[in-house]
């Protein structure tokens, strides 16, 4: 019912920043919650930062709070995830996901939407 692209990783040193985009169709407005999860290899699936689309809220994870930033656009089709002072243990796949209900800090429920995930290498 919804379907979501991200886009906008790539490799960058320790320090830069990247804004990785995620595109939102289908039935939005019944999935409001939006946000990014990471996965690196050989480690679990962790909840990297949420936004309420209707609401405004945010939520972001003690490893990245007051590094990244979430936002959306004016139409609330788009997500946004500016993350700044990348250090390479964010190195990971990031997916964008989306659901009716309002996950928790380690991602439950899980979001019924996902992406196909975008890498962020953050080299040294």
């Amino acid at each position: 019912q919804v379907q979501l692209v991200e886009s906008g990783g790539g490799s960058v040193q320790a320090g830069g920043s990247l804004r990785l985009s995620c595109a939102a169709s289908g039935d939005t407005r019944a999935n409001p919650y939006r946000g990014w999860f990471r996965q690196a290899p050989g480690k679990e699936r962790e909840v990297v930062a949420r936004i309420n689309t209707s609401s405004g809220t945010t939520y972001y994870a003690d490893s990245v709070k007051g590094r990244f930033t979430i936002s959306q656009d004016n139409a609330k089709s788009t997500v946004y995830l500016e993350m700044n002072s990348l250090q390479p243990h964010d190195s990971a796949t990031y997916y964008c996901a989306a659901n009716n209900f309002v996950w928790n800090a380690w991602g439950y429920p899980r979001p019924r939407y996902w992406g196909q995930g975008t890498q962020v290498t953050v080299s040294s």
